[in-house]
């Protein structure tokens, strides 16, 4: 279900009517209906990818709870491996395992009939790149005692599909996202306000701006050798506001959607094309992403603490991580690479922190 599509103009309302009217304002009623409107708005694509939801949830819902209660380190940091290898394991499958052969093939032919293994005819599920993500936040800020682990299932669930941002963000932590499905929520007129102002600007982004750009920018692209250099630079250029009104507007819908329903999200975008330098313009772009990528690996890593040559590696690896995140195929691989390599004029001609 997109949100400019009919359906949702049809599903939000009803789910809006709902929440405030037919659940008396009862908690657990109200984090119930929004599980079982999230998994309808998820499946709505298909069925089948519920499954796969709500396997991970279970799945860090029950180490979670299980790391509460484990004093021994070994075992806690076995319980962690166990949530990174299934989510990351899921996620590999089901968007890389058919790039990885293919890769594997291509520069080895003869391997595809010594293995005998073959591609899969598999879809990519929606969304599963961000709430993966999402979940392993939970389970590491669990396991570093930056949270308590939730022993409400029904909230946690809330917190994983949570329709709004599903399939295409903000990354939501825990320690802000969760806590907010424990609190009594009351409507509020002025917050809702905005919330319908933040929809509108975002299909406005979508629709008007994005949509228009693209058509101009994929017939631009779809015949570069019957255009010059100065119009390909022109459909570089339309292209640029195509994928910002894009992602941005779908983000600013799902933070007025979230209002609706009186909840907080976090900001995902900050005039990036402002930024005076390819540093700020990440620290601007898609700031879930950026800051998951930070406090998870990056930092994890060593971050900066290691000199100009611990800072070069980690850059490099989060960014290269961050391409192989936004798709399987080497042109994401390659565009991860490129943006690591403009990091570094930054370290040479600044002191300060970086990421």
């Amino acid at each position: 279900m997109l949100f400019n599509s009919l359906e949702f103009a049809i599903f939000l309302p009803i789910v809006f009517i709902l929440y405030w009217f037919a659940t008396n304002k009862n908690l657990k009623v109200q984090n119930l209906l929004l599980v079982a409107s999230s998994y309808l708005f998820y499946g709505w694509w298909d069925w089948r990818f519920l499954s796969l939801i709500m396997f991970s949830t279970l799945v860090d819902y029950s180490i979670g709870c299980l790391l509460f209660n484990q004093e021994n380190k070994i075992r806690r940091k076995g319980l962690l491996w166990i949530s990174i290898i299934v989510n990351l394991g899921l996620l590999g499958v089901f968007k890389y395992y058919n790039w990885f052969l293919d890769s594997l093939y291509y520069a080895i032919p003869s391997l595809k009939v010594v293995t005998g293994f073959n591609t899969l005819d598999i879809l990519l599920p929606v969304g599963i790149s961000f709430y993966t993500f999402q979940t392993l936040s939970y389970t590491i800020d669990v396991y570093k005692r930056k949270l308590e682990p939730t022993k409400d299932l029904i909230a946690f669930s809330a917190f994983v599909s949570f329709f709004p941002q599903l399939v295409a963000g903000p990354i939501e932590r825990a320690t802000n996202l969760l806590p907010q499905f424990y609190t009594k929520r009351k409507f509020s007129y002025p917050l809702a306000v905005d919330g319908l102002k933040q929809i509108l600007w975002g299909l406005f982004k979508k629709m008007v701006i994005a949509d228009n750009c693209a058509e101009y920018a994929n017939l631009i692209f779809n015949n570069s050798n019957d255009y010059s250099g100065s119009t390909l630079v022109l459909g570089a250029f339309f292209f640029a506001f195509q994928i910002y009104g894009d992602f941005s507007g779908y983000s600013d819908i799902a933070i007025g959607t979230s209002r609706l329903f009186g909840f907080n999200l976090m900001q995902n975008f900050a005039f990036p094309y402002f930024s005076r330098d390819i540093a700020e313009f990440w620290r601007r772009w898609h700031i879930s992403l950026s800051t998951w990528f930070r406090d998870y690996l990056y930092i994890p890593l060593g971050g900066s603490k290691g000199g100009l040559g611990m800072k070069i590696r980690n850059t490099f690896i989060i960014f290269i991580v961050s391409g192989f995140w936004h798709g399987a195929n080497w042109t994401f691989i390659i565009w991860g690479g490129l943006n690591a390599l403009y990091f570094y004029p930054c370290y040479y001609l600044r002191k300060t922190e970086i990421i």
